[in-house]
């Protein structure tokens, strides 16, 4: 496939852990875009939110910056890794403290123009 016909969206900030957002990400991939969006917007899941928002800004990469057609777009590939992990500290018994892991998730999302022959 050409480098013309995808569109790449990222974010590397997305609170919550790598783990709980490969499962969403999992049931999109090779999904048509419409309706990859239907699956986001009616998951009970909290992290679909910005999962949305970064599919929509990759179909408006898609349209703006390498003009595709919208109706022809598929979730070619989405992907997420480790970002940073915020480290806080709650008190316990004896003077002791126990830690808090707050991670991020770093999440890129590619869709592809396909043909009917391209499937």
């Amino acid at each position: 496939m050409s480098k013309d016909q995808i569109a790449i969206a990222k974010d590397n900030m997305v609170r919550t852990s790598p783990q709980k957002l490969s499962l969403i990400i999992r049931n999109i991939v090779n999904m048509k875009v419409s309706n990859a969006i239907d699956q986001l917007k009616f998951s009970q899941k909290r992290v679909s939110t910005p999962i949305l928002k970064v599919l929509n800004s990759a179909i408006s990469n898609a349209e703006n910056n390498k003009q595709l057609d919208i109706d022809k777009l598929f979730v070619k590939e989405a992907f997420v890794g480790k970002s940073l992990r915020m480290k806080r500290w709650r008190p316990r018994a004896k003077g002791r403290a126990g830690s808090i892991i707050k991670p991020f998730s770093k999440l890129t999302i590619i869709v592809e123009e396909r043909n009917k022959e391209n499937k």
